[in-house]
């Protein structure tokens, strides 16, 4: 079965934009599948851990159904103090064992595959992202789902370029594809998933390939994993408008806030991982267990660090929690997904920033209605706001988080309010990023730099470099005059002429297979390769080398454009590597 899809794949005579539709159903179908696992996963470890054993059932968003029935009772606390732990102890020897690369949010490994490794995540990758990603957040760890399953899609997409023995730029497509699939199913937002895979490349620019299959990839997963789960937004939201100008004042001003926690926030990530668990002298298996004992430690007081935090979300968007406990939760869960992520664990930053822009923008919600009661509107729009000026910040995704936080919310009525604050969080950030791998922009990229940089073979022409004294050779002529030939011009091939007309080239190759006692009777005509590859004096050399490395010959007969049996000349690899000195020491 498998093996007659890749043959219709390699087969079917398919214009690009239908083929490239195809490969994003495929992609579409597996990540929505991935996801359900994934998102099936988490639920089943979080119901028998930190609910069956320690009795925390942590908060979903409004728009998540929960898969099992679940008693509110008091939570044991001192079983939430080791549960993170044990899950970081298993997760550690997981991932270290047989994935290193797996460890952390996942988007960077992502990034980097996109921009450094030609596309390529090792076959393994998905799936024990899969089971440490989903231990880690089961057991309470401070993470999100967007790494992994962004891990997961990409791992799959580059496998399957892989089987289908794709370029190094489809298979960078096609990460694309897997990793737009996984966000936008898990998080109920096809078009945000998308723009989220092209924009976190990079801090100041935008992937433009593959933006079709990715959007088929995307729509195919999303509609997989909410025929499972249930349609609809994540988080349930009141019909927030956006009805008075001067109101742009303090959203700008919260992206100026948003900006200076998102800093914050990235130092602290980055900084406990250098400064407290790279140095520390224990085995990199074991450090996820350490930082999940830290975490332990505050869920010992405060179990709502536990978990993704969607519904601390909620509750703000709902006006159920006070400023003093939102401001709270700033620096809690900041510090918490620092001890999860940073000292080795399995999950995303993009949960985490949800929630750290939500408490953000819900506390300076309140605030400023306290303040200026006659020109807040919504106190709870600038939940919204919030969690999309952190994104566009850390994340530096602007567009992206605009569009992620509406579909995540269903609320479109305040798209000029998020685009002020995503602006000025962006702009006000500069060069931080919670995605330390990312690119300035599409011309650092590697993955780009070739295409991007004109190559000097493709300034000059065949003609220029050709060599217009060509010895040739007739087709009546024994295979023993092509060795001596050999030997006294030192050149390993000679174009066959008959009647002023090309008719083939004979090489040493040629000659040297012809028994030694038949070469003074086989004739050139018998031993001779009749279907050339040529080049015409106007192409240039760059296509010309292109020919040469493809058909794995040594050189090229130059024949007239016009008339291909006419023979003008003659062009080996080391003419072009003359030109190619010489060129390069003009410029």
């Amino acid at each position: 079965m498998i093996h007659s899809i890749k043959r219709f794949f390699d087969t079917a005579q398919l214009k690009q934009l239908h083929r490239w539709t195809l490969y994003g159903i495929v992609i579409g179908i597996v990540a929505g599948l991935g996801a359900v696992a994934f998102y099936t996963a988490i639920s089943i470890i979080t119901h028998l851990t930190l609910g069956g054993i320690a009795g925390y059932y942590p908060a979903p968003a409004g728009g998540e159904s929960s898969l099992f029935s679940e008693a509110a009772s008091s939570p044991n606390r001192l079983l939430l103090l080791f549960i993170p732990a044990v899950g970081g102890l298993i997760t550690g020897i997981i991932i270290y064992t047989f994935a290193p690369e797996a460890e952390g949010h996942g988007t960077d490994a992502v990034i980097e595959a996109y921009n450094q490794n030609r596309g390529i995540i090792r076959h393994r990758v998905p799936i024990v992202k899969t089971v440490a990603s989903a231990i880690t957040i089961g057991t309470g760890g401070s993470a999100g789902r967007e790494g992994p399953i962004a891990q997961i899609g990409a791992g799959f997409g580059s496998a399957f370029a892989d089987y289908l023995s794709l370029s190094d730029r489809d298979r960078r497509i096609m990460l694309i594809c897997g990793t737009a699939a996984g966000i936008g199913s898990i998080f109920r937002a096809p078009f945000g998933g998308v723009l989220f895979a092209l924009e976190v490349l990079y801090q100041r620019d935008m992937e433009t390939d593959g933006i079709v299959p990715a959007f088929v990839s995307s729509t195919i997963a999303y509609s997989v994993f909410t025929y499972f789960f249930g349609w609809g937004s994540l988080f349930n939201t009141p019909d927030f408008m956006f009805s008075h100008p001067l109101e742009l004042l303090f959203y700008s001003i919260l992206g100026g806030v948003c900006a200076y926690v998102g800093i914050a926030y990235i130092k602290t990530f980055y900084g406990v991982r250098d400064y407290i668990f790279k140095p520390l002298k224990v085995k990199n298996h074991y450090k996820p267990a350490i930082g999940g004992l830290l975490l332990g430690i505050m869920a010992y007081f405060y179990p709502d660090v536990l978990g993704t935090g969607y519904g601390l979300i909620q509750s703000a968007i709902n006006g159920e929690l006070l400023i003093s406990a939102m401001l709270f939760l700033v620096v809690l869960k900041i510090l918490a997904t620092s001890f999860t992520i940073s000292s080795g664990g399995s999950g995303g930053v993009f949960a985490p920033s949800l929630v750290i822009g939500a408490m953000v923008g819900g506390a300076f919600g309140i605030a400023a209605d306290i303040l200026f009661p006659t020109l807040i509107s919504h106190p709870g729009s600038y939940v919204l706001v919030g969690m999309t000026a952190m994104l566009a910040g850390v994340a530096k995704v602007p567009i992206a988080g605009i569009i992620m936080v509406s579909e995540l919310t269903g609320s479109y009525h305040l798209l000029v309010p998020l685009m002020v604050a995503s602006t000025t969080a962006y702009l006000l950030t500069g060069t931080k990023t919670i995605y330390e791998k990312q690119a300035p922009s599409r011309a650092d990229s590697p993955a780009h730099r070739r295409e991007l940089t004109v190559n000097i073979l493709e300034t000059s022409s065949v003609g220029k470099a050709m060599n217009k004294d060509v010895i040739t050779i007739t087709p009546d002529k024994s295979a023993h005059l092509v060795l001596d030939l050999i030997r006294t011009h030192r050149h390993t091939g000679y174009p066959v002429m008959k009647n002023d007309e090309l008719v083939g080239i004979v090489t040493f190759e040629d000659a040297e297979k012809t028994p030694f006692d038949k070469r003074d009777k086989r004739t050139v005509g018998e031993i001779m390769t009749e279907k050339l590859v040529t080049a015409t004096p106007e192409e240039t050399l760059e296509i010309a080398h292109r020919k040469l490395i493809e058909h794995h010959i040594g050189r090229l007969p130059v024949v007239s454009k016009d008339n291909p049996t006419m023979l003008l000349g003659i062009l080996t690899r080391s003419d072009i590597i003359r030109m190619h000195a010489k060129l390069s020491s003009e410029q």
